[in-house]
This record gives structure tokens, C-alpha cells and sequence, in this order.
């Protein structure tokens, strides 16, 4: 399977409570809800095709506790994502979980256990939220994908997706787009380590 990292950030990096000012209010955060007002047709769309191309999700210890609370109660049947986020299997990675009550889930104690997991022929396991596991999968090398939806708001305040201490990953763009409301969808292939370079004026480019 292909891992491929999703995360909704602002435009100064914050990835913490998008969807409401009560996801995450973890470390006096009060600043949650800043993707709602973007939201449109195409970022529903969008991101339901991104969905349906999952074998699995990968969570983190704290994202899984809020998507176990809280998907299995939205009922609403036109909802795009809720049957497969509630069906499809979960893994969480954590050492201090020893079960998981939002079925199917399979707690992994470790990364080694996600390498076994891209071993396994499928589509895409997805991280969805989870900076933290995110950053340690990047660190890893365990990453084929990273999608970022963007939004255009700076917050100033907030856990930043990308703030913990990691070795520099180089991404090659694949798409991108621009929804009516604003958000920025991009699309990102991992390629290493991260290039670096020095400018020897403008002629060196043309």
C-alpha cells in the first residue's frame, strides 16, 4: 500500500481543530473552526475521491480518540465520508493503547508495524490529522504522499503540523487546485532528502 499523508493546515502551518472551535482545545487553543468557512463543492469533492482510494487509516493516539467519538455518531446518509471513515480498517499507532472500541481497529506499538503494512498489496494508507505520527513517518521515510489543503487564514496561535524536529524531505508537486472558496489542494511526492543550492544570479536559470 502506498502511505500517503492528509492534512488541513493555515497558511502559517497550523493543523490543530479545523473543523470546529471544540475539536482541539488541547493547550488553551481557542482558535479552532478556521477551515469551516472555506469549505465548497469541490473541496467535498475532492476530498471524498482521496477517501474512497483508502485500504486503511493510520492514526495517531489523540486523533483516533476524537474520530472514534465522533464519527460513529454522524447518521446523516448523504454524508460523503462517514460510511467508509466508520468501516474502513484502523490502525493506531500508540504504546499505551491496548485496544480500540471503533472497529475494525489494530493497535500497532511501533513503526516497524507500519512498514509491514505498505508490504501489503492495496491502494492507500491514510494519515488523516496526527502531526506528530506524521512527522515521525516523514522522518522515517515511510511517506510516498503528502496532500495539504490549505487554507487562507493565518491564526498566530495553535500546534503547527510541521514544528517538530526532523531530518529536510524533498517533495515533487503533482497537482494542485484552487477551490471557489479559497482553499489550496496540493499534491506531493516524496523524493528524499530535501536539495539545496546557492544563487549565482538570474543568467544561471535561463
Amino acid at each position: 500500500m502506498k502511505l500517503v499523508l492528509t492534512e488541513f493546515v493555515t497558511l502559517d502551518g497550523v493543523s490543530q481543530g479545523p473543523g470546529s472551535p471544540t475539536e482541539d482545545t488541547s493547550d488553551g487553543f481557542t482558535r479552532g473552526g478556521w477551515l469551516v468557512p472555506y469549505i465548497d463543492e469541490v473541496f467535498v469533492q475532492r476530498t471524498a475521491e482521496w477517501l474512497h482510494r483508502a485500504d486503511g487509516l493510520l492514526l495517531g493516539r489523540r486523533t483516533y480518540d476524537a474520530f472514534a467519538r465522533d464519527w460513529p455518531q454522524i447518521t446523516d446518509p448523504s454524508d460523503p465520508y462517514t460510511k467508509l471513515m466508520n468501516s474502513l480498517p484502523k490502525y493506531v499507532v500508540s504504546t499505551t493503547l491496548r485496544e480500540g472500541d471503533w472497529q475494525p481497529t489494530t493497535v500497532l506499538a511501533a513503526l516497524d508495524g507500519v512498514d509491514e503494512l505498505k508490504k501489503r498489496s492495496g491502494g492507500e494508507l491514510q494519515v488523516h490529522g496526527s502531526a506528530r505520527l506524521g512527522c515521525s513517518l516523514l522522518m522515517a521515510g515511510l511517506v510516498d504522499v503528502v496532500r495539504l489543503v490549505v487554507a487562507p487564514t493565518v491564526l498566530g496561535a495553535g500546534r503547527r503540523l510541521f514544528e517538530h524536529r526532523m531530518d529536510a524531505v524533498g517533495l515533487k508537486p503533482m497537482r494542485h487546485e484552487l477551490t471557489p472558496r479559497g482553499l489550496a489542494l496540493f499534491e506531493y511526492e516524496t523524493v528524499g532528502a530535501a536539495s539545496v543550492g546557492e544563487y549565482e544570479g538570474f543568467s544561471a536559470f535561463v
